[in-house]
């Protein structure tokens, strides 16, 4: 049970470290996918 709950600390360790990364990623898709959107003719 004890290395079940250290892995899953150190699991949460790793998504809260990338969580920005994530975030960036997918604010940038999501900016990306607008300009195509607003930029493509109708």
């Amino acid at each position: 049970m004890q290395v079940l709950q250290s892995g899953y600390k150190g699991l949460e360790l790793l998504v809260e470290l990338n969580l920005d990364r994530l975030i960036s990623l997918l604010a940038l898709g999501g900016a990306l996918f607008l300009a195509a959107y607003i930029g493509a003719p109708h």
